[in-house]
């Protein structure tokens, strides 16, 4: 008889994600879905409002990768209004987006995924003494000693001592499918504490730049920022020091934890090679990012594209203005479209009309035949699509970049896989441990550009030129600005009319992964990456967990507060 497995909520994530799926009497996925489980509706408080407003709100939608939606705001509405950056401005958020993404991407590994595969009790049985030599033999990592590793079990153990794990609660410790031996747990838990230490430091450039880290501050046709060597009050040599400090412990922190750690625990988990690929060698999208030029998509060093059914050798070209291209889908998410629930809409012909017919929480076992989420399922020509460090890696391979290659090349040989590892649970770790690299030398490189700009004189940050809406068009004008966000593509769409947003659509990046079936029947990359997915214990369905972390949910912030029973607690009202 098919058993059903329900993970609701979905923890170590950002947002509500509740994860169903249908086992056979081998304890294999058959079915899955994904359900975002809250209401977001940013895209109906934005409209009517000043489209130089637009990114504040907008970066609200995500309370943790913040930067990406204030950027894609304020891009989208450059592009409809046709207003330019100056180089300076366009390196300084270069320098942000390459900042979040060593950031992001390290938090991910250490303190949201790496719970599923380091096993923190049994650190407790390690010998420090040999986790040190461990240590030392992977990386030259300054903190290796044998009393330092003694001084994090003792540490460890005031944890567990305590009755209350706190952080490292609530997880399937014990599990058969943990692999790593006592002292590579130690290892690993040491380094998370190390990690969450080093993380607070990275965040201060984006402070330096754009005031403060989460929700920095942006400009539409800038940064907010003004560059003088001599005044205490703006970005000068003691803040650009500041900065290069940090990018050099952010270089230290990739090459000496992050990546031994990641090829030292993924090197005990080659098995899952097998599993989670889900769409990745069928569909995978980019936008791109790191323009030269601001606004001109031509110049990303980072190169975006689609490829096809793991067709290295050929990159389509992605379009987000192309309304055959890019389209939302409703027939299994809780909204409306005035044309009906077949079509698919463009995002700047999108609507949001929310329309709940579920039932009442708590939810039992949610029909899969029926709406089941608040995502709606974005496609590029009708095709479901991955994004995400894994798609960003074969894209790049694509496009033939050298750097991404060695990359692979060197990792793939460490650990004695083929190419086709890449497209499984396993490979998108792997890729994004790797990406990080990537972004890390890139933040180096773009460091140097600015400390260059500035020497020749280029001091300007904004350009305001056409900050009065009276030079704006009269008609109405739209505009589309994308990111290659850490957790894959993300774009926004604004229309703007009587100077004001007349519509306003943000197809974020866990939309793309997380989303439900479509009309032709066909599953979003989560629901795909499960089915197939073999249990080794059922009512602790830690493979679920692992297949559905190594994509980095972020589901987009509610706008309700609901309690058990499903009574409105409170309604905040926006003016």
């Amino acid at each position: 008889m098919a058993k059903k497995i329900i993970v609701d909520p979905l923890t170590r994530i950002e947002g509500h994600l509740r994860i169903q799926t249908i086992l056979n009497d081998n304890n294999v996925v058959t079915d899955a879905s994904s359900t975002s489980a809250l209401f977001r509706g940013i895209e109906i408080i934005l409209k009517n409002r000043d489209p130089r407003e637009a990114w504040a709100l907008a970066e609200r939608i995500c309370g943790v990768c913040t930067l990406v939606h204030a950027m894609a705001s304020v891009r989208a509405v450059e592009d409809a209004l046709q207003i330019s950056v100056p180089s300076t401005a366009n390196i300084i958020r270069n320098i942000l987006i390459a900042t979040l993404f060593v950031h992001d991407h390290i938090v991910h590994f250490y303190h949201l995924q790496a719970l599923d595969w380091v096993d923190v009790v049994s650190a407790l049985k390690a010998d420090p003494k040999a986790t040190a030599a461990l240590a030392q033999k992977i990386s030259n990592w300054g903190d290796s000693s044998v009393g330092y590793f003694t001084d994090m079990k003792t540490r460890l153990k005031t944890f567990v001592g305590s009755g209350q794990l706190g952080i490292f609660a609530n997880a399937y410790w014990g599990h058969p499918g943990y692999k790593l031996p006592p002292e590579a747990n130690l290892l690993a838990f040491a380094h998370y504490i190390e990690a969450l230490n080093w993380q607070r430091e990275i965040v201060k450039i984006h402070t330096v730049f754009a005031g403060k880290n989460p929700h920095p501050f942006m400009l539409v046709g800038g940064m907010p920022c003004s560059i003088n060597m001599e005044s205490p009050d703006t970005i000068n040599i003691d803040r650009l020091e500041l900065v290069k400090s940090k990018i050099d412990e952010a270089v230290t922190v990739v090459d000496q934890l992050y990546l031994p750690d990641a090829l030292a625990i993924l090197s005990f988990y080659k098995d899952w090679t097998q599993w989670g690929g889900g769409v990745s060698n069928k569909g995978v999208l980019d936008y791109g990012d790191f323009p030269e030029v601001s606004g001109d998509t031509s110049t990303n060093r980072w190169k975006g594209g689609v490829v096809l059914d793991g067709n290295l050798k050929e990159v389509h070209e992605v379009n987000p203005a192309d309304p055959e291209q890019i389209q939302e889908f409703v027939s299994y998410a809780w909204y409306q479209y005035t044309q009906g629930d077949k079509v698919g809409l463009h995002p700047w012909a999108g609507e949001t009309n929310p329309q709940y017919t579920g039932p009442k929480p708590p939810w039992d076992f949610l029909d899969m035949d029926k709406r089941y989420s608040w995502m709606k399922a974005p496609r590029w020509r009708k095709k479901s699509m991955e994004g995400g460090p894994l798609a960003r890696t074969i894209l790049a391979l694509a496009h033939g970049d050298d750097e991404v290659k060695s990359l692979v090349d060197y990792s793939l040989t460490q650990l004695n896989l083929p190419f086709e590892a890449m497209y499984s649970t396993f490979g998108r770790i792997l890729a994004r441990a790797l990406e990080t690299k990537r972004a890390v030398t890139m933040l180096t490189k773009l460091y140097g550009d600015l400390i260059a700009n500035i020497k020749a004189g280029n001091y300007n940050t904004a350009n305001t030129e056409k900050w009065d809406p009276s030079t704006w068009p009269k008609e109405e004008v739209k505009g589309v600005g994308t990111y290659a966000a850490p957790r894959g593509a993300l774009a926004h769409w604004v229309k703007i009319k009587d100077e004001k947003i007349s519509n306003y659509q943000a197809v974020v990046a866990t939309t793309w992964n997380g989303s439900p079936k479509d009309p032709m029947g066909q599953h979003g990359p989560f629901e795909a990456s499960l089915i197939g997915l073999p249990l080794q214990v059922p009512d602790k369905p830690l493979e679920i967990l692992r297949v559905i972390h190594s994509f980095d949910p972020c589901l987009a912030c509610s706008t309700h507060v609901l309690d058990m029973s499903g009574k409105e607690i409170t309604r905040v009202k926006v003016t």
